[in-house]
């Protein structure tokens, strides 16, 4: 490396060999498929010139595993008997080609939207029955 400009180390979690070794300023991609899903820390530490060092931790959650939903139960409910559960699990997969099945979680119609439902055929069959009946409004 030059000596006219700064370095920077990166390193993963507690490793001691570095992910990588390069000259600033630079664009890096940083590659999170081979780490395993939860908490990491990306190290970076810089050495100038001069020999001087800097440091940087970053805490990051990977998750490239498949996503979880499940519906019918959330953190810290309180509950009592039978419960139906909706779980579906689905990945990103190949991110070059978009797949419909099974990328999304079917979820259930919420009751505001039954109650509008509702509301807007009874509205609808109240004014088709004084409109054909004849009866004033």
């Amino acid at each position: 490396m030059t000596k006219d400009r700064s370095s920077v180390f990166l390193f993963i979690d507690d490793e001691t060999i570095p992910l990588a070794e390069l000259e600033t300023p630079i664009v890096f991609d940083f590659d999170t498929s081979k780490l395993p899903d939860g908490e990491h820390v990306l190290k970076i530490v810089s050495k100038s010139p001069t020999g001087r060092e800097g440091i940087r931790k970053i805490r990051f959650i990977v998750k490239n595993g498949p996503s979880v939903s499940v519906e019918g139960l959330k953190d810290d409910d309180i509950v009592d008997g039978v419960l139906p559960l909706m779980i579906n699990a689905y990945d990103k997969g190949n991110q070059k080609s978009f797949v419909i099945e099974g990328s999304e979680t079917p979820q259930t119609v919420p009751v505001w939207m039954w109650i509008i439902m509702i509301l807007i055929a009874g509205w609808g069959a109240y004014y088709l029955i004084t409109y054909f009946s004849g009866l004033p409004y």
